[in-house]
């Protein structure tokens, strides 16, 4: 036998062992249209009250230990650590490992965890399971292990980049968000993680969704690095109709900023993990709408045939903007969705819900597609969900950007230099970029300004601004109905071309 044949036969056996066993979403597709075809079974909790019952602080103490991380012998560039049940998060999720050989469930053991000074029965540890779990990744020094992304409660998932630290939540799906009859909020059930090679700088996980109207299947892959991305793609089934399926939706947090200041004395100027939403529709429009904190709810809806791209972003970027030591806003990601293929039509929608405080999530982006799938059949989406601080990388280099939009009474200013106050509202924007940078100072750039008929528009004053090399732009309008919003649109233009993004406001009521 020659040397080609003799190499042909030592190669056969590892082909064979090489595609002994593949794991792919259509596996998990699989089962997610098979228990679309079932009736729901609602998942019943068996934690005991000792664990069900723990505050929060309570629920902090209960800590995994770093050695018993899964993938802790370093053969692989990330690690799991686990979530244990606890609080709402009462219901286990099963959590397997994929790997050449088949998959096989990562059992949990009480002795993973330390649970401080919590007075515990041993017996109230026996058959639980885990919440959710955490990738851990070398991001940001090697030899320091450092969390990259964390799975835990209904569908959520939140993702860092390098030097970055945790503000907004992404979603595997959301049902009804806003409507007056509830949400619904399905459920990551199963895991599926496989085992990376050494040599592999991503993650792949597989994820079976449920809940009582919708059920779905996900194949996700994070690539851990300065801007965190990771590749989404999904099958979603419905049981039955729904009145409104939120696709990749995000979730995140505005208390107050300085397009709504919080109206008592406040040493941080700004609080929130998201400022505004962007868009990029299907015409190439790219749309900015900052963010309220409203006295009621608040849903805005935007048409969008085939949408490029929308995100709850963070764009104020320097410490000043926010003064708060222990949270650092001004290091938490905008999260970018990147769609992918054809998403038809649809609307981007805003939800903003009225909050007291900085711990609750009260703002929603999603996407509302037009068609839903009829029950049984599959909706396929796939989207890039990018996790950044340098939101101009996800922007057209072309247009300019909104850096800032700024609330403050109206007023004149007098003979005698004062400025008198006329009843009136004041908007300042500030549009910025590297191509308004190269503009000369006297030569502006046209503005389209239109409010709706809340308002009258009383002054537009473009300016050119020197500290930023962009241009700023104040509207002056009077409110006719404080009791009822006011949309507002503006834009920079050029020969009928844009030459920034349309900045898209609704000054919100006042009771």
């Amino acid at each position: 036998m020659g040397k080609a044949g003799k190499l042909a036969l030592c190669v056969l056996p590892l082909l064979f062992a090489a595609q002994s066993w593949a794991f792919d979403l259509d596996d998990v597709a699989v089962k997610a249209k098979a228990l679309a075809a079932e009736g729901y079974s609602a998942p019943q909790s068996q934690l005991p009250a000792s664990l069900r019952e723990l505050p929060f602080a309570g629920y902090q103490k209960v800590r995994f230990l770093e050695e018993k991380a899964h993938w802790a012998d370093g053969k692989t560039p990330f690690r799991l650590y686990f979530f244990h049940q606890g609080m709402h998060f009462d219901v286990p999720v099963k959590i397997n490992e994929v790997t050449a050989e088949g998959t096989q469930e990562i059992k949990y053991d009480p002795s993973m965890f330390d649970f401080g000074d919590l007075n515990l029965n041993p017996d109230d540890l026996k058959d639980l399971g885990f919440a959710g779990f955490k990738v851990i990744n070398e991001i940001n020094a090697k030899g320091t292990h450092d969390e990259v992304m964390s799975v835990l409660g209904a569908s959520y998932f939140r993702i860092v980049g390098k030097g970055q630290v945790f503000g907004l939540s992404a979603r595997g799906l959301a049902i009804d968000t806003a409507l007056p009859s509830g949400e619904e909020f399905p459920r990551f059930t199963e895991f599926w993680i496989e085992k990376p090679q050494p040599d592999r700088r991503s993650l792949v996980i597989y994820a079976l969704l449920d809940s009582p109207r919708a059920t779905g299947a996900y194949r996700m892959e994070i690539k851990p690095g300065r801007d965190s991305v990771l590749d989404v793609q999904s099958k979603v089934y419905l049981r039955e109709n729904v009145e409104k399926l939120g696709i990749a939706p995000l979730t995140s947090m505005y208390l107050f900023g300085a397009n709504q200041p919080w109206p008592r004395p406040n040493y941080r100027p700004q609080l929130h993990d998201s400022e505004g939403l962007g868009i990029h529709a299907g015409n190439g429009e790219w749309i900015w709408r900052p963010l309220n904190n409203p006295q009621r709810l608040n849903v805005s809806s935007y048409r969008i045939d085939n949408p490029r791209g929308f995100g709850l972003m963070q764009r104020s970027r320097d410490f000043s903007q926010y003064q708060d030591l222990d949270d650092r806003y001004e290091l938490r990601p905008s999260g970018w969705v990147e769609t992918v293929g054809d998403w038809g039509a649809g609307h981007v929608e805003l939800v903003e819900i009225p909050t007291p405080d900085e711990t609750n999530d009260n703002i929603v982006a999603l996407w509302r597609p037009e068609k839903l799938p009829a029950p049984g059949e599959a909706l396929d989406v796939a989207y890039r969900l990018h996790f950044s601080r340098d939101e101009a990388k996800l922007h057209d280099p072309q247009l300019a950007m909104v850096s800032q939009t700024r609330l403050s009474e109206g007023d004149i200013k007098q003979a005698n230099l004062i400025r008198q106050a006329d009843g009136s509202t004041a908007l300042v924007i500030d549009f910025v970029g590297k191509e308004l940078a190269k503009r000369s100072p006297d030569a502006a750039p046209q503005v389209q300004v239109s409010v709706d008929d809340n308002a009258e528009l009383l002054e537009e004053n473009l300016r050119y601004n020197p500290v930023s090399k962009g241009w700023r732009l104040l509207l002056r309008v009077n409110i006719k109905d404080p009791a009822q919003p006011v949309e507002m649109r503006a834009a920079l233009v050029e020969d009928g071309k844009p030459v920034s993004e349309t900045w898209s406001y609704q000054l919100p009521s006042h009771e």
